[in-house]
């Protein structure tokens, strides 16, 4: 079994997937240290996945991410979250020391996408600040941020997606694609982003993202 499996497609959508997120500009990366890479075994894998910073030892990424779709995974020990990647640079470098995995995410014997959200806890604080979660009620336009398999070394990112909770999940009309994967969804709160999803999936129209209403207060 590969270490980190890539975005779970639901109802894929070759025509709006090939698009993909517009490449983030490389002076704007900095804005987004918080969100990084979570690699699997080795600081330069390709298996990876992204994930957000939410609490200075707390890793916010999807559920398939750490434990694949049958929720046997690698050891916590042998990811590594690499916050703000770009280019072959990271603003940090983090091994994981456990995992938390939404207890209804496996329940049935095989990944439940409504429950997609896993936490990774570092081995020590980082040095980044974190993003917070949204603790209020949210509404669009939503941002995505995100690596991806085809631009590994670069943020992805669209702020001005369309969307809304329906069946549980977050649904937005902006494409995503595999290594996207746990990457946030971002609701803008005053004049702050702040995280209110994990991206899970591609449907039919767009990305499926779990509320954070699902995940635990750090």
């Amino acid at each position: 079994m590969k270490a980190i499996l890539p975005l779970v497609l639901l109802f894929w959508s070759n025509a709006l997937a090939a698009q993909g997120l517009p490449v983030l500009p490389a002076q704007d990366h900095a804005l987004w240290q918080a969100v990084g890479r979570v690699n699997a075994a080795g600081y330069r894998t390709r298996e990876m996945c992204t994930g957000t910073l939410i609490a200075p030892d707390k890793v916010l990424t999807a559920a398939h991410c750490v434990a694949g779709t049958d929720g046997l995974g690698p050891l916590p020990h042998e990811f590594t979250f690499v916050a703000g990647w770009l280019r072959g640079t990271a603003a940090d470098s983090v091994p994981g020391r456990a995992v938390w995995i939404h207890p209804r995410a496996y329940s049935e014997g095989q990944l439940d996408v409504r429950f997609d959200v896993a936490i990774l806890t570092l081995e020590r604080v980082s040095k980044i600040t974190p993003l917070p979660l949204v603790a209020t009620e949210t509404s669009a336009p939503y941002g995505i941020l995100g690596y991806s398999t085809r631009r590994p070394h670069m943020l992805g990112a669209s702020f001005g997606c369309d969307g809304q909770i329906t069946s549980a999940l977050l649904r937005l009309d902006c494409p995503v694609t595999p290594g996207n994967s746990g990457g946030p969804v971002l609701a803008r709160v005053g004049a702050h982003w702040e995280v209110a999803g994990v991206i899970s999936a591609m449907g039919q129209t767009g990305a499926l993202a779990v509320p954070v209403s699902r995940v635990p207060r750090p």
